[in-house]
């Protein structure tokens, strides 16, 4: 009789050089059969997920043919732009520092946003700083409850429970920022005949951690299909600098400092990737559970919860709907 294979970490194993070289034979074709453009545009945000893409560009088309773009604005962290512009220095590629903070004081969003939290903060204003965060799949079963965290000018923080309408208008002003970059992404793509590289990992493609029109905007997603884990080995394959490498991801959205699982995964990456593999394998959650050092039960919540992402946010993965099916013109 076959031995069952035990569930291990080891699943998420690549080897990086094939990896490498089959993603930018890809890129290669995609630019030349189908998107008809030169080169690659990537926007760094001293993140590991930019930052492997834009290493992956320049392997698969040569550093000169990729414009980097540095848009940090005054909510940024800020090592985000020396971050940024190491990567882009140890890539040889070219790079633009863009501050987009002018550009969103003109549309309002720090307006809008304060506003938006003293619907529950009423005395929320200048030096006060804030972040969303959610509750955790595994602390309870039903709705995902988020909150505002909040710190006034002498540091003291609180946390107050957000209304859905707040909730929402928090959201959409936050938007405006991955929207902005995406338009300036495209104005850099359009000027140099070249297209716009996303950079989601596997699990913010599954489960919807971007904004549509916004950082869910592009013309090619060359590490969509990697799990982060895989992508932090690339990015030691690859070369990046460490302070990238060691890095915990982050969203870098919020004036207060904010990890992912904060805002929207029910657990660090490294776990949330053997979730989603064994999810996406029906790999059984006792065998999951075991190997992360869970509950049974509470890999079971970390299932239900991707069922229920992949649900909420479909929406963001679907093109514009039409009425009537228009012909394919090939």
């Amino acid at each position: 009789m076959t031995q069952k294979k035990k569930f291990s970490r080891n699943v998420l194993d690549i080897d990086a050089e094939k990896e490498v070289e089959r993603i930018s034979e890809e890129i290669r074709k995609t630019l030349s059969s189908r998107l008809k453009r030169r080169g690659l545009v990537v926007a760094l945000s001293g993140g590991i997920d930019s930052s492997v893409t834009v290493a992956l560009a320049a392997r698969a088309v040569g550093p000169k043919r990729v414009q980097a773009l540095l848009m940090p604005e005054r909510d940024s962290s800020p090592d985000t732009l020396d971050l940024s512009r190491s990567v882009a220095e140890s890539c040889g590629v070219t790079y633009q520092h863009e501050d987009i903070t002018s550009i969103l004081e003109a549309v309002g969003f720090y307006r809008r946003y304060d506003d938006a939290v003293r619907q529950v903060i009423p005395e929320y204003g200048d030096g006060w700083k804030s972040k969303i965060v959610i509750q955790s799949a595994m602390e309870g079963k039903g709705f995902s409850l988020f909150s505002i965290v909040a710190q006034n000018p002498d540091g003291t923080q609180l946390k107050k429970r957000l209304p859905l309408d707040a909730y929402l208008a928090i959201v959409a002003a936050t938007n405006f920022k991955q929207r902005v970059r995406k338009m300036m992404e495209y104005f850099y793509a359009d000027c140099n005949h070249y297209a716009v590289a996303g950079t989601p990992n596997r699990l913010e493609y599954d489960q919807g951690f971007f904004v549509k029109l916004g950082d869910g905007a592009a013309d090619v997603k060359p590490i969509a299909h990697l799990y982060k884990t895989q992508v932090y080995r690339l990015a030691a394959h690859l070369g990046l600098p460490d302070d990238i490498i060691n890095r915990p991801p982050t969203t870098d959205t919020y004036s207060l400092a904010q990890g992912q699982d904060e805002f929207f995964f029910s657990l660090p990456y490294d776990q949330m990737d053997l979730c989603l593999y064994g999810k996406n394998n029906g790999v059984p959650s006792a065998d999951v559970a075991g190997e992360l050092g869970l509950t049974e039960d509470q890999v079971e919540r970390v299932y239900a919860d991707i069922d229920t992402k992949r649900a909420t946010t479909r929406y963001l993965h679907l093109p514009a709907q039409l009425i009537v099916e228009v012909p394919e013109i090939k």
